[in-house]
């Protein structure tokens, strides 16, 4: 007979004694499991972030948009002041995703975030998460964020909520990239992208901050396919960028073909990356073999630099 253990709840103030010495550190180093818990491709950008004479938790940005993410967290249940600084916090910063994380969510709150996401516009939305840890027997605690207030549309995972002012065009990105991210998930494990947005592009964490994997519909119906790095200033940057280019012809013949190599003297950022004809017009059998070929690559690209990533400068920094 097979022996099973016991699953136990832990006080998470035995882990992280003070919700702003130790939980938000710990959730600005780990913030991808919040991610995954929402669908989002969530990247840190600061903690700690000034608002007025105030401070936010956690601020973070969307990489599947690039629009900016708050996060404000509590021990114990959600009050007022919690409410407040978040809408301040969001208006400080014109935050596209709201996250407000506490151990338990008090139902006037869940309604004024439920109201909230029935009233602001499609690009807003709301989330209250309860977090808590488990151990088994004796094993270490395992984390669990719980969504308990969402967007209308985010547990169906269709998409983002209807515009009636959205053009036929932009509903057409928003179904190829809700197919793209779905079978990337699903059957890859490459991101936990949940909620496509009708837009031409879209970009997956790599795991290091400042750089991204993406695909996107371009100019001249081309499809592409990158590597992106902008680690917030140039000259880093530029360094990263002419460090893999010195490994050019180990990454190209690891790749199976060659790559673009794009420097961008005029940018910050720099990429390297793969085109092919391909556009949002095309037809669907066509489409079809777009998302197949961004999927292929997407996989073989983050195989192949992520490795050369890790022995960086960046992966240490």
């Amino acid at each position: 007979m097979t022996d099973f253990g016991e699953l136990k709840n832990v006080d998470i103030r035995s882990v992280w004694p003070h919700e702003a010495a130790f939980f938000t550190p710990w959730l600005a180093k780990n913030i991808k499991k919040l991610g995954d818990a929402l669908g989002l491709e969530l990247e840190l950008t600061e903690q700690e972030a000034d608002v007025g004479d105030f401070a936010l938790d956690i601020l973070a940005k969307d990489l599947g948009t690039g629009r900016n993410v708050i996060i404000e967290n509590q021990f114990g249940g959600t009050n007022h002041d919690h409410l407040g600084k978040l809408l301040t916090y969001a208006s400080g910063y014109d935050a596209s995703t709201i996250i407000w994380i506490a151990e338990t969510i008090r139902d006037e709150h869940r309604q004024a975030l439920d109201w909230l996401n029935q009233r602001t516009d499609a690009s807003t939305d709301f989330f209250a998460v309860t977090v808590e840890l488990f151990r088994v027997d004796e094993s270490k605690p395992v984390v669990r964020f719980n969504p308990v207030v969402y967007p209308n549309e985010w547990a169906k995972g269709q998409g983002h909520k209807p515009s009636d002012s959205r053009s036929p065009r932009a509903e057409a990105y928003r179904v190829f990239f809700q197919q793209l991210i779905d079978e990337l998930r699903d059957k890859y494990h490459f991101t936990g992208a949940k909620v496509a947005q009708p837009q031409n592009w879209y970009s997956f964490s790599s795991g290091f901050s400042g750089i991204t994997y993406g695909f996107s519909f371009g100019q001249g119906d081309r499809a592409k396919v990158e590597l992106y790095i902008d680690l917030g200033e140039s000259a880093p940057t530029k360094e990263l960028f002419d460090w893999l280019q010195t490994d050019k012809q180990s990454i190209e013949k690891d790749f199976g073909e060659p790559l673009s190599w794009e420097r961008l003297e005029d940018r910050r950022a720099s990429r390297v990356a793969l085109y092919r004809p391909g556009s949002i017009d095309d037809e669907q059998k066509i489409q079809a073999e777009i998302k197949a070929w961004a999927i292929q690559n997407l996989l073989k690209m983050k195989r192949v630099m992520e490795p050369r990533l890790s022995k960086s400068k960046i992966s240490n920094a």
